[in-house]
């Protein structure tokens, strides 16, 4: 498999953990996301949504991260990470459903707000944030509730795609500012189930670094 790919992105740093986590193999790709190279040709021939991360197996090519751990793990056989159970499974697709659909966007505004605009030469906009949080703190909510019991988002014994998918998006939680305290279960999920996870920490990127390896 060939991954196309800039680990400093929520979505592509998903992929490259999934696929750590599993064992896989792959070839990475790199496409830098702040020179804009996924705009661009040959890149856009490949993911003509101009976003990365993608994936070509072959002659097959597929994009969506989600989708790309889901079709890795299978091809892989790996049911650690992606259990064969059809509760299991189907408990796993929704919580990755519901990332791509309510908490990435939920923790993006952060991101963009907090690391993006700053990155740029911008400052953060606080009325922005004001009028996101109560929606963070409805999903964070929903989010550490599921955690109260569970060391692992599907009731598994070790991290599935689920884990690595959710987290992704808080990837960069202490330069993001995600207003975690209140969610005290998600938090020790984000911060000492995940984070210990050798696929996350050899995945890390850093913070508050700047553009000058773009220019």
């Amino acid at each position: 498999m060939e991954i196309y790919a800039d680990p400093i992105t929520i979505n592509c740093r998903k992929v490259i953990a999934g696929l750590t986590l599993m064992g896989a193999t792959y070839s990475l790709k790199h496409v830098d996301y702040f020179a804009g190279a996924q705009k661009e040709m040959p890149y856009i021939g490949i993911n003509p949504n101009a976003s990365v991360p993608a994936m070509r197996d072959g002659d097959f090519v597929l994009w969506e991260s989600n989708a790309i751990l889901q079709y890795a793990a299978d091809k892989m056989g790996n049911a650690a990470v992606y259990p064969t159970d059809l509760k299991i499974r189907a408990d796993i697709n929704r919580w990755m459903f519901w990332e791509s659909a309510a908490w990435f966007p939920a923790c993006y505004v952060y991101l963009v707000e907090n690391c993006v605009k700053p990155l740029l030469g911008g400052a953060p906009d606080a009325a922005v944030l004001e009028a996101h949080n109560a929606q963070f703190h409805k999903l964070a909510g929903i989010l550490d509730t599921r955690l109260a019991n569970n060391t692992w988002v599907a009731g598994t014994p070790g991290a599935t795609l689920a884990d690595i998918a959710l987290a992704s998006a808080g990837h960069l939680h202490g330069w993001q500012k995600l207003p975690l305290a209140p969610h005290p279960h998600l938090q020790r999920w984000l911060t000492e189930s995940v984070e210990s996870l050798p696929c996350w920490q050899s995945t890390w990127v850093g913070e508050g670094f700047t553009l000058a390896r773009a220019a």
